[in-house]
């Protein structure tokens, strides 16, 4: 996939189609499109964390911006159908990217007090963006399973007429990446005034 834009329009989707990774061509209801859709939308919401919260502690920032910049890696992955002889090699989500976000969930959960609650989305303005990117990111996930049931998470032939796959790693990131943008949130809060806990019926 190239990088270069010189024209943002290009009526080439009017018809209801659009472009995937290997220049083939699918339609606009296609479940991976829906799954890499629902990924770009996880990056914008980092994005209003990164920007809009003047509170985000100063340590998860660089992370954060690594994990946007995955986004859009797992974004071209998931545009890119699994193929056994690609003629280019294709960017594709690594087992490590998971375990360094299973890391990051052990380094910045260490000192956190034990949930014996569910948290709401609030606290500092910073965790409740990141409880946003979260529940984004789980839709994401979910998009991204519904296109392995689709495409399922083989790779095709030279001489297959149906589509290869869907990397089955895109939806395990994303699930992974769920759990740490949780975690994230409450060491935001750590640094102010904790988690907001869930109080059944409370509200009332």
């Amino acid at each position: 996939m190239g990088n270069r834009l010189s024209k943002i329009y290009t009526r080439t989707g009017d018809d209801g189609s659009t472009g995937l990774g290997d220049f083939s061509r699918t339609s606009k209801n296609d479940p991976r499109l829906v799954a890499y859709a629902d990924t770009d939308e996880a990056g914008a919401a980092l994005g209003l964390a990164l920007t809009c919260a003047p509170d985000l502690p100063e340590r998860l920032r660089p992370m954060l911006l690594r994990i946007q910049n995955d986004l859009f890696d797992v974004g071209a992955d998931l545009s890119t159908p699994l193929v056994t002889q690609p003629a280019h090699p294709p960017l594709r989500v690594q087992q490590e990217w998971i375990d360094e976000l299973e890391t990051a969930c052990d380094e910045f959960g260490a000192d956190l007090p034990t949930l014996r609650s569910f948290v709401l989305a609030g606290g500092t303005q910073a965790a409740a963006y990141l409880h946003l990117a979260r529940t984004v990111v789980r839709r994401a996930e979910r998009a991204c399973w519904a296109a392995i049931d689709a495409h399922g998470s083989e790779s095709a032939e030279p001489d297959d007429e149906r589509p290869g796959g869907v990397n089955p790693l895109t939806a395990k990131y994303l699930n992974r990446l769920s759990d740490a943008l949780f975690v994230f949130a409450r060491y935001a809060n750590a640094q102010g005034p904790g988690d907001v806990l869930w109080q059944p019926g409370g509200g009332r």
